[in-house]
């Protein structure tokens, strides 16, 4: 699974990468957290990519009231297809979530290690992810959404049995083209990514706490380091 990552690249390296406009009220962010702003990358009614806030963790539209619905924050890949809260999504509210590293912890409860697992060499990179618009009888909206998971690969596997799909760049186009209305044109990218892209290290037990944010949650304790 996915409950915790990292969003720290500049702006410009964001909009580069995704090719789509600046968000500059958006922060370095260390530890991003369910039920927090985050952005994702998604195309308009003309297939042009925009950046956007919506709140992590999907709220489907049939929901009554998202007080009383426990919000979803992954989707498995190999059953999203089936699930009603996230069958629709998957076939026409497709996006990107930009990131640069993602968190799994090892270790007994009231001493979890945490560690952060980003591409080889660092850099931006962009999770599978779905959108959904919830609107209220009251006329209230809210824009959500859900990271897909699927198997880990063996960079992954010791720490944790799931990781997000990760989508590359050449990919970018057909994961965020819903005009087909289906999902089988890119069900061969639900797939772990292959061996050898990811690198993992120990960091700061501060990460523990979903409020801490910071740069130094991104280094090893004292404790720890040998």
């Amino acid at each position: 699974m996915c409950s915790r990552y990292s969003l720290t690249s500049p702006p410009e390296a964001v909009s580069h990468l995704f090719k789509c406009g600046d968000r500059d009220n958006f922060p370095p962010r260390y530890n991003i957290a369910p039920t927090e702003p985050v952005l994702i990358v998604r195309a308009d009614a003309g297939g042009k990519r925009e950046l956007m806030l919506v709140r992590w963790g999907l709220i489907p539209s049939w929901v009554k009231d998202p007080r009383e619905f426990s919000t979803l924050i992954n989707a498995r890949s190999e059953t999203a297809a089936e699930k009603p809260s996230f069958r629709g999504p998957l076939r026409h509210r497709r996006c990107l979530v930009p990131t640069d590293g993602f968190y799994e912890w090892t270790g007994r409860p009231g001493a979890k290690q945490p560690h952060l697992i980003r591409k080889m060499g660092g850099g931006l990179f962009a999770f599978a992810g779905l959108w959904e618009h919830w609107l209220g009888a009251d006329g209230s909206e809210l824009e959500t959404m859900a990271i897909l998971t699927t198997a880990s690969n063996a960079d992954v596997a010791h720490l944790h049995d799931r990781m997000p799909v990760i989508i590359e760049p050449e990919h970018f186009d057909r994961w965020l083209d819903c005009k087909p209305g289906t999902a089988d044109h890119i069900a061969d990218l639900l797939r772990p990514l292959p061996e050898g892209n990811l690198e993992t290290r120990e960091v700061s037990r501060k990460l523990n706490n979903p409020r801490a944010d910071g740069p130094d949650l991104m280094e090893p304790d004292a404790s720890t380091v040998r």
